[in-house]
């Protein structure tokens, strides 16, 4: 089983995400009510939807994982599964990621952006 499926496998479970295509076309999604938040496009590369407010509270510590890869302007986040503690950092930002879409946004948090990482 690759990394992104024990991934994928793990945050089905989680009450607030639901299995959907993602808009992309690539992969599986996971949604929460709001938003699409996860995008599993292949064996290694996970996508998760952050808001704005997000990306910049956690920025430096975003920057520096050598797992994360940031596009400028992006709300999507890409998160590159090599080893087991990736799937523990993708779930942590998952929950980072869930947190900030329940709070709700600050005006111009693009909440429905369907442009994630894998272009």
């Amino acid at each position: 089983m690759t990394l992104a499926s024990r991934a994928m496998t793990r945050l089905a479970n989680w009450p607030d995400l639901a299995e959907s295509p993602p808009s992309c076309g690539t992969g599986r999604a996971l949604c929460a009510a709001q938003c699409e938040i996860v995008h599993f496009h292949s064996d290694h590369d996970v996508d998760l939807h952050l808001t704005d407010r997000a990306i910049r509270r956690y920025e430096d510590h975003l920057k520096t994982s050598t797992a994360i890869r940031m596009v400028p302007g992006s709300r999507w986040v890409t998160i590159h599964l090599e080893v087991d503690s990736d799937i523990d950092l993708l779930l942590t930002l998952v929950s980072v990621a869930l947190q900030a879409h329940l709070n709700g946004h600050l005006a111009g948090d693009d909440i429905f952006s369907a442009s994630c990482n894998d272009r």
